[in-house]
């Protein structure tokens, strides 16, 4: 008897301890990231058969189990995945509001500056100094493009820095799960689980799935794959891949993300990663900071173009004055059509087709990238695709789409090829003032509008434009005379001699030039105001030598640039704030998908503590219900001694 109530004793206290171990196990690890809270599970012992009924024999440990649910680990998980992919675009997206500054600082001030020089220009053309100001307003305006376009290049920097300690550190995770995979499968055939490791691959799977969103799927043999979301396998039983950075297909300066399976590296699609810090790396790259790249460069390109052009068709004062052609003001970096790494090669390695793009109409440019592929329903076909809002143009070579040709080399584009062009993105690269003499400002327009004494309308020239430079006919005057009240009228185009050179006829509507394109005189277009009288005349002929200094014609329309739709249709400033409102409403819905992802994910992991976690006051409570049980199952050993002892005794033993 003595015996089994021993037996009842030493059971109980075993039972006993396994439970004030495990709780003290909970406690230690209350804090450890991932720890699911463990239990005794305990079942009766068989009891003894005898001639008066069954004696019990105490408790058996049943097991030692943990407190888990698959459901809320894997909606923890991928509730994470995405909040780590909208926190880290949020962080890039909120560096690249930088670049967009409004203010004194941003690029539409500097854009706003340079215009109030001009007119300034235009109000004293043979001022020196008046047009020393220009040239330091367009130096400025020159280095706030570079200075946005070095920040955009550190941001891109950033980003290629923190894929690659990502892809190294995922690299050191997965080896890791692959490696508890075979620490599992060894156990498997044990009788009871290994809860600390199961923790410990959970664990790591979480801190992956904050880089790459993954899905788990559960062998036999206890061993769990990972796989991204469109399949690609990453731990499969004892075998992880190596992921890897690479170059972007196109792009030099942008990194992708691939794996090395079977001897083949495969670049991975950042849209089938699903989210993690790498996808949100990849988004900001490849969608946020293009973006930027070409807002900044359509307002460069655009706005140096127009400038330019006004500024080449004016005469400067370069002795002799009016006599030396006037060069560009801006030089920007060049269009770039870059081919795609699987395009067709030759032996030495070399690209066999090429494309070259090339601006012609600035203000038609848009703030996009363009992909060039083989129209795949009609061979021999090329197609434009408009990356910003997916608009397909059919090319062949010579054609123009947005404001820019594209001509195909020799040999040209092969069958299967592919190219990214960059129209604009690469505009504020390198972008710089080319004149540094203040004499090279063309003020002055080559050709001067004047109405005749007689006239008895009130109409009069509100605005010459040159729209042919060189002059089709240097040193030619027109005369324009108005036959009818309604507006039409006659032209001749004379020489220096008043010999009629050419001649024609047309009407005037308000509100239209003269002439109405196409037609033309001598390369010049006039607006006008007021309303013709039958017989009134108005003459367009070549500044004189010595008006040059004082003509501000050409300083009044560079002036002018600045309220001019000259940015895809819009003014400098409207085109800016429209840059700083796009990148403004990427960083509010990257801000408002980071709040609410995060609190999905904190929900989610809070669902999974209240389930697996531990409650220290809980388990506060079950120390002391176990340290009873103890003192209790000592006290059956305690009674058991004496009742032992007692036999003896009268046995006289």
């Amino acid at each position: 008897m003595s015996a089994s109530l021993t037996g009842l004793g030493v059971s109980a206290m075993v039972a006993s301890y396994a439970a004030l171990q495990t709780s003290g196990h909970n406690i230690s690890n209350a804090s450890v990231k991932g720890f699911s809270r463990q239990q005794v599970n305990l079942a009766t012992a068989d009891g003894v058969m005898t001639a008066r009924g069954f004696y019990g024999r105490g408790v058996d440990i049943a097991s030692v189990t943990r407190a888990h649910d698959e459901f809320l680990t894997r909606e923890a998980t991928g509730t994470r995945s995405v909040a780590a992919m909208d926190a880290t675009r949020l962080q890039h997206l909120q560096t690249l509001e930088n670049v967009f500054r409004p203010g004194e600082l941003g690029l539409g001030q500097a854009s706003s500056d340079l215009m109030t020089a001009m007119m300034d220009m235009s109000n004293r053309p043979s001022d020196l100094a008046a047009r020393q100001v220009v040239l330091a307003r367009a130096g400025d305006l020159a280095t706030r493009f570079n200075e946005a376009s070095a920040e955009m290049d550190t941001s891109q920097l950033r980003v290629n820095s923190e894929l690659g300690a990502s892809v190294t550190k995922l690299n050191g995770m997965l080896a890791s799960v692959a490696q508890t995979n075979v620490r599992v499968a060894i156990l498997q055939g044990a009788p009871q689980i290994p809860n600390d490791l199961l923790d410990e691959r959970d664990r790591l799977i979480g801190e992956i799935s904050e880089l790459i969103q993954v899905t788990r799927i559960e062998a036999e043999d206890g061993s769990v794959g990972l796989f991204t979301l469109d399949g690609q396998r990453l731990v499969l039983s004892g075998n992880a891949v190596e992921m890897k950075l690479l170059p972007h297909e196109s792009d030099p300066q942008r990194m992708g993300v691939g794996f090395d399976g079977f001897g083949l590296v495969r670049a991975l699609d950042e849209h089938a990663l699903g989210g993690g810090a790498i996808t949100g790396l990849l988004k900001y790259q490849n969608e946020d900071l293009v973006m930027g790249r070409n807002l900044v460069g359509q307002l460069a390109a655009a706005l140096s173009g127009a400038l330019n052009q006004q500024q080449t068709v004016g005469l400067n004062l370069q002795p002799p004055a009016g006599q030396v052609p006037s060069q560009a003001l801006f030089e920007t970096g060049p269009p770039l059509a870059l081919p795609l790494g699987k395009n067709a090669r030759d032996v030495n390695g070399e690209f066999v087709g090429s494309v070259v793009i090339t601006i012609t109409d600035h203000n038609a440019l848009q703030a996009s990238n363009y992909s060039l592929r083989e129209d795949p329903s009609n061979a021999g076909s090329w197609l434009i695709t408009r990356q910003m809002d997916g608009k397909t143009t059919t090319v062949v070579d010579g054609d123009t789409v947005d404001g820019f040709r594209v001509d195909f080399g020799a040999p040209p584009p092969q069958a299967g090829d592919a190219f990214l062009l960059r129209p604009v993105s690469n505009a504020a690269n390198g972008m710089q003032r080319l004149l540094n003499d203040p004499r090279d400002l063309a003020a002055a327009l080559p050709l001067v509008a004047t109405k005749a004494a007689a006239n008895t309308g009130t109409v009069s020239v509100a605005e010459l434009q040159i729209t042919t430079m060189p002059l089709p006919t240097p040193g030619a005057r027109a005369q324009i005379t108005f036959t009818n009240d309604a507006g039409d009228y006659s032209w001749d185009l004379l020489d220096a001699g008043n010999a009629v050179l050419s001649s024609g006829a047309g009407t005037w509507t308000p509100g239209q030039p003269v002439p109405t394109p196409p037609a033309d005189i001598n390369g010049f277009s006039i607006r006008l105001e007021g309303v013709p009288r039958t017989g009134d005349v108005l003459t367009v002929a070549p500044t004189p030598a010595g008006a040059v200094t004082t003509n501000n014609g050409n300083a009044l329309l560079l002036a002018a640039l600045r309220d001019g739709a000259v940015v895809d249709g819009r003014s400098p400033t409207d085109a800016w704030a429209l840059a700083l409102s796009e990148i403004g409403v990427r960083t509010q819905r990257g801000r408002a998908s980071s709040d609410i992802s995060t609190a999905v994910a904190t929900n989610a992991e809070a669902n999974r503590t209240a389930s697996a976690g531990v409650n220290l006051d809980e388990e506060a409570a079950m120390l002391i219900q176990y340290q009873q049980t103890y003192q209790a199952a000592a006290k059956v050993l305690q009674v058991a001694q004496t009742l032992f002892d007692a036999v003896l005794s009268a046995t006289g033993r």
